[in-house]
């Protein structure tokens, strides 16, 4: 549940670290991936890792959503608890007794509680947990289109699994998920699945595919019959250097104070790893200081962020506060209690981030 602010607080007026969200830029943001989606022709699933809060969710939803995704389980018990939808995904191979178990207890509360699965052990342990259970599991085969994590390497392997999928008791197959869509090798596998399914007789009423800057290119895409996209709601540096998104679009901020001028090109932060996180990825630094953008996060420890001022022109002083906008905006989201979310300057509501740290 949010807390709204009853007494107006201004965001000048917040301690440091703090973590804010531009109300006005969430909203913008949403309707956007909404309208692109659409226009396309696909069902809109938002992931909701990148903001773990049941209230934003609620807005992806009335702007459209058809459900929402979940990367674990714990983060599904909590966005089930809120009422936000009754049409779940979970884009995670789920395994062991434990877990299956309470991923048919979650199922038997909504309407749908889909899953992915890439191997026959997951396959058997989904069976084992539904049957007899009273519920039927929603199974998506996860397909490999290059990027080189998890998902079946061929279109062969895919039908192989659909097919046992089939034949399991308590399982329903639906169709394919990859992620990204851009992924190297997502169009021609896709192509030749439908293909082979086709030929098999097998219907693919389900192909899922996701990603933040795959949203500029769903037209690339035709097969896909949903997208699931999760950072576009905040948008960071890795979206704006994707060219998925600007820096106005960037609804996050890390609120840090400069605490230390240890020399005239150096200036130390009260934001280190354990806000900003050390995500890289294709980028470089540790996030993008808005009123000094020439200047450099160069480095990080647990507490610390060390601030290279070189080629900065304008250089702060100790005391001020700076806005950042993170490298990974989601793994902020795991790293704090709540949110601010401001209006005007002002904090319009604090949301607790509810989802934090569900990681099982």
């Amino acid at each position: 549940m949010d807390r709204r602010n009853d007494a107006m607080q201004l965001a000048a007026d917040l301690d440091t670290p703090a973590v804010t969200i531009d109300l006005s830029k969430l909203q913008k943001n949403i309707a956007r991936a909404q309208r692109l989606v659409s226009e396309a022709g696909k069902l809109n699933r938002p992931h909701i890792k990148t903001h773990k809060i049941p209230d934003i969710a609620a807005m992806q939803v009335k702007a459209g959503a058809t459900g929402i995704t979940c990367q674990k389980l714990g983060e599904a018990e909590v966005f089930i608890d809120a009422g936000v939808t009754d049409d779940i995904l979970i884009t995670f191979n789920i395994v062991g007794a434990a877990k299956t178990r309470r991923l048919v207890d979650l199922a038997r509360r909504v309407k749908r509680l889909a899953v992915v699965a890439d191997n026959e052990t997951v396959l058997q342990g989904l069976s084992e947990a539904a049957r007899g259970s009273g519920v039927d599991l929603p199974v998506l085969i996860e397909c490999d289109g290059g990027f080189g994590r998890n998902g079946v390497q061929t279109p062969d392997a895919a039908l192989d699994l659909a097919r046992l999928a089939d034949r399991l008791p308590g399982l329903v197959f639906e169709g394919l998920a990859v992620y990204p869509n851009n992924a190297l090798n997502t169009k021609p596998f896709f192509s030749r699945a439908i293909e082979l399914f086709k030929g098999a007789g097998v219907p693919l009423p389900v192909l899922s595919g996701g990603g933040t800057a795959a949203l500029l290119t769903l037209a690339d895409y035709p097969m896909m019959t949903e997208h699931r996209a999760g950072t576009y709601a905040y948008n960071d540096v890795m979206t704006v250097e994707s060219g998925a998104a600007t820096w106005d679009d960037c609804a996050m901020h890390v609120r840090a104070t400069v605490v230390s001028r240890p020399t005239e090109d150096r200036a130390i932060i009260d934001a280190g790893s354990k806000v900003l996180t050390r995500e890289q990825y294709f980028v470089k630094g540790f996030g993008r200081i808005v009123e000094y953008p020439e200047a450099a996060i160069a480095n990080l420890s647990e507490e610390h962020g060390m601030v290279d001022l070189s080629a900065s022109p304008r250089k702060p002083e100790v005391g001020e506060v700076i806005s950042i906008i993170p490298n990974h905006c989601c793994v902020v989201s795991n790293m704090v209690d709540e949110v601010y979310g401001l209006r005007n300057g002002a904090v319009e509501v604090v949301w607790p981030v509810a989802a934090r740290g569900k990681v099982r």
